[in-house]
């Protein structure tokens, strides 16, 4: 079976993340490339959101299943740290999917560097838009999220930290 780069991105947009499994590693932006060798080999190359991502094994087996389901054989991930993954890949459609799975997605395109200059960060609450947040801990339920909670509807919930 041949297929394009581009077909080959659409099978990627069915492998989920395992952390959050409302996003594809597409929305998430840890492809960063679909290479076609002239063997046949079909090399995808991928970017851990953090160097000690513990998903990563699990999200390269994905792809290897994904592709090998649909006929793609030999498959060859490779993992490149430079440049580092940072929130700004997250597609537009990923951080909508976070928004409505109840993890607010980075509100800009910066590291985190609220506590250099002694403000609060605006987190809005996912659920209620209320902008009147707290964070409860820098970590979350992993360590790409914080944990925040509402002070308007009370409830908590996850913040996607800006890398």
């Amino acid at each position: 079976m041949t297929l394009t780069t581009a077909e080959i991105w659409q099978l990627l947009e069915n492998v989920s993340d395992p952390e959050i499994p409302v996003l594809t590693v597409v929305d998430l932006g840890v492809i960063r490339e679909v290479k076609i060798h002239e063997d046949g080999l079909v090399e995808v190359v991928i970017t851990p959101t953090y160097s000690g991502c513990p998903a990563m094994n699990t999200i390269e087996i994905n792809i290897h299943a994904t592709l090998q389901e649909n006929g793609i054989d030999p498959v060859k991930i490779t993992t490149v740290l430079s440049p580092a993954w940072t929130t700004d890949w997250l597609t537009e459609n990923g951080r909508k999917k976070l928004e409505a799975y109840g993890i607010a997605p980075p509100l800009d395109k910066s590291p985190d560097k609220d506590k250099l200059f002694a403000e609060d960060r605006k987190v809005p609450c996912p659920r209620c838009q209320s902008t009147n947040t707290r964070m409860i801990s820098q970590f979350g339920s992993t360590a790409c999220k914080s944990l925040f909670q509402c002070n308007d509807c009370l409830e908590p919930f996850d913040y996607f930290k800006c890398h």
